[in-house]
């Protein structure tokens, strides 16, 4: 067995939690972007955002999921894991470019461009 053969199984371990992690991250940030941007739409008397709300709502559920999913067994179908993982990539990605648009939401995208950042790493490991 060579080198690459038996990193291979740790890279995958490692990467998976670090996309589990991530997604942790970003799903609690989301929730609590929610409520600072619900917030700051009542004391500033800005009209609500309902689009940055559920964009923030949708990517905590989504980024929520994906971590549970990498928490389980390791036994999976890599199939459905690869399109779990890449919808959680997406959905970030969104929800980032939802972020950005709006002043009150902290560093809501960042957290959720290092949630799509780690999901792409873990997409290279599964392969």
């Amino acid at each position: 067995m060579t080198q690459t053969e038996i990193h291979a199984p740790v890279r995958f371990l490692g990467e998976r939690f670090d996309c589990a992690q991530a997604c942790t991250e970003c799903a609690k940030r989301c929730v609590t972007s929610v409520g600072a941007a619900d917030l700051g739409a009542v004391t500033a008397g800005a009209p609500r955002r309902p689009n940055l709300r559920r964009a923030l709502l949708r990517c905590a559920e989504v980024c929520d999921a994906t971590c549970r999913l990498l928490s389980e067994e390791l036994r999976q179908d890599p199939y459905g894991m690869r399109l779990h993982v890449e919808w959680c990539r997406a959905v970030s990605l969104e929800c980032a470019q939802a972020c950005d648009r709006a002043p009150d939401a902290g560093d809501c995208a960042g957290c959720c461009r290092r949630c799509a950042r780690a999901c792409t790493e873990f997409l290279a490991a599964l392969v």
